[in-house]
């Protein structure tokens, strides 16, 4: 990444996008564009290739996820890609999934409890450097969502495996070897059950510590 931070910025409001332009303009910030939703958002990335999005998650035309989805998408299609949800909500159903990989690059601020700007900026450059900024809300509301439904019947036979190894406090590596399998197909079911207790990555939390407390709750 070069020393210029460049910026695409997906925000439906006319005036919140145009004072972000100003706000991170001001602050040596370059602006590869910003527009008003999803499907320009993606053609934006694919043709400027910036080092960050800050994107809105719901815009037109159903006002819902579109931000959200397209998030996923990018991720996806440009994994170095740093990504920074702006929102006044938090919305559990894709961000678990976004988190689920990891949450190294990947962002998310409640609109409302940005105090100040030097805090949004901060978050900005360590989002866009491959770090992480959650908000403590979005944390509590997505493991809150999780502990609401009955994920463990979601798991497969081999998941549930898996995890009650994981409660006996074995390595992947030895849960591979009782049950027979390679230690990445462990990390894949390891990284299911992150995704179905909907556990994102959290600098106070540890997921795996989290998912065995699930389990022993059960």
């Amino acid at each position: 990444m070069s020393d210029t931070i460049r910026v695409a910025i997906a925000e439906d409001s006319a005036i919140l996008r145009d004072g972000l332009v100003q706000l991170l303009a001001d602050r040596g910030f370059e602006i590869t564009d910003a527009v008003s939703e999803s499907e320009a958002l993606r053609a934006s990335v694919e043709r400027d290739k910036p080092d960050v999005a800050v994107i809105d998650i719901r815009m037109p035309p159903t006002f819902t996820d579109e931000g959200l989805q397209a998030a996923l998408d990018l991720r996806r299609q440009h994994p170095g890609l740093g990504i920074l949800l702006f929102s006044q909500y938090v919305e559990t159903r894709y961000a678990a999934e976004l988190l689920a990989d990891g949450a190294a690059g990947i962002g998310y601020l409640l609109k409302d409890r940005v105090a100040d700007v030097s805090d949004f900026v901060e978050a900005l450059v360590r989002v866009a450097s491959g770090g992480t900024a959650l908000d403590p809300e979005v944390i509590t509301q997505l493991v809150g969502a999780s502990r609401r439904s009955d994920s463990l019947s979601d798991l497969s036979l081999r998941e549930r495996e898996v995890l009650a190894l994981m409660a006996e406090g074995r390595s992947n590596a030895a849960i591979a070897t009782a049950l027979v399998v390679s230690e990445g197909a462990v990390e894949k079911h390891v990284a299911n059950i992150f995704t179905k207790f909907a556990l994102p990555v959290s600098p106070s939390d540890h997921r795996r510590v989290l998912a065995v407390l699930r389990f022993l709750d059960s």
